[in-house]
Formats: C-alpha cells, sequence, structure tokens
C-alpha cells in the first residue's frame, strides 16, 4: 500500500509541477508477451494512470501489477506471486520526458518520439530510452510504443523449473489516449 500510494504522490507532484497544458489519460492499454518454444505468456493492463504536460514533454505513468490480466488463471497467479511479487511490488512506473522534432500537439500528424526516464518495475529502476510515435488528432494524443524488457534488469527470478516456459526478455505494449485535463 505504502508504495501505491508513493506513486500517487508522485503522479501528484508531476501534475502540479505541470503548467496549463496536461493531459491525462482516458484510456489506455500496457500489454507484455513472453513466447517460448513451450508456451506463450500474453497478459493485458487497464488499470493505469498517466499524464502528459506538453509544454515541457514530461510524461508520468503508473499501473497496478495486480492489474495484468492473462488467459489462464494460473498464470496469473503465478506472476503476482512468484514473479512480480504483487504484494510487495504493487506499481510499476514510468516518469521521464519525451523528445521528437517538432512536435506540434496543436496540429493533428503522427509524430515519431523518444520517452528518456525512470523505468521502476519490481523495485528496480532503470534509465531508459523508449522509442514510440505520438498521434495527435482531433485534439486528443495517442501515445504507441514497443520495447524490450529482460527480466534481469530488474531482478525477476525465473526458477530453474519453468525456464523454459518464461522468455528472458518480454516485449511490452503500450497504447494510452490522452485529453486535456
Amino acid at each position: 500500500m505504502k508504495t501505491f500510494i508513493l506513486s500517487i504522490s508522485l503522479l501528484l507532484s508531476v501534475s502540479l509541477s505541470f503548467s496549463q497544458n496536461i493531459y491525462k489519460a482516458v484510456q489506455g492499454e500496457i500489454a507484455f508477451f513472453s513466447e517460448t518454444p513451450i508456451e506463450n505468456i500474453d497478459a493485458h493492463n487497464t488499470n493505469l494512470k498517466a499524464l502528459l504536460n506538453t509544454d515541457n514533454n514530461e510524461i508520468a505513468f503508473v499501473v497496478t501489477n495486480v492489474g495484468f490480466k492473462f488467459e489462464k488463471p494460473l498464470m496469473e497467479e503465478h506472476f503476482n506471486e512468484n514473479y512480480m511479487e504483487s504484494d510487495k511490488y504493487k506499481v510499476s512506473s514510468f516518469k521521464g520526458t519525451i523528445s521528437g522534432d517538432l512536435i506540434e500537439y496543436a496540429k493533428d500528424g503522427e509524430y515519431p518520439v523518444t520517452a528518456k526516464g525512470t523505468l521502476d518495475v519490481h523495485g528496480v529502476s532503470q534509465e531508459r530510452e523508449i522509442k514510440g510515435t505520438l498521434i495527435v488528432k482531433g485534439g486528443m494524443i495517442t501515445m504507441k510504443s514497443e520495447f524490450n524488457i529482460a527480466l534481469k534488469d530488474h531482478k525477476i527470478k525465473i526458477p530453474k523449473v519453468v525456464v523454459q516456459n518464461i522468455a528472458e526478455t518480454v516485449k511490452v505494449t503500450v497504447n494510452i489516449d490522452f485529453e486535456k485535463k
């Protein structure tokens, strides 16, 4: 609970430091995919909060770890209890700054961007540069990205018994729709 409160405080502090052009997530999904010869693991989470400041390009999001939903309930149970330790590490988050050539938030278009900041997963913070696309259309902003996370980088341990069932690196997909706050 303490981590969740700290994460919400992070979002609130970021929003207070924002000026007038604050966009908040109105819907979104963060998913991950693990592919192995034995089985694939696909999980989706729509339980997220995100803010984007178009004046200084700051972005922050928080996602609850127990919010990831799996095809098989047993996978979800193992994810929360054995790998993410969701009772201990309640949320994952990212806070950083977006950069890109001539992002025009008031003009419809697609803009290739890079978000540089801190990704916190499983209680381990790591500096990351994540490539993606911002799509501006009709006053809404959509952020899309795909990137990989090596489980060892965030001290997520895979028991030798199931090492063939879980990839060492998972593909993360982010798709968030923002509207002006």
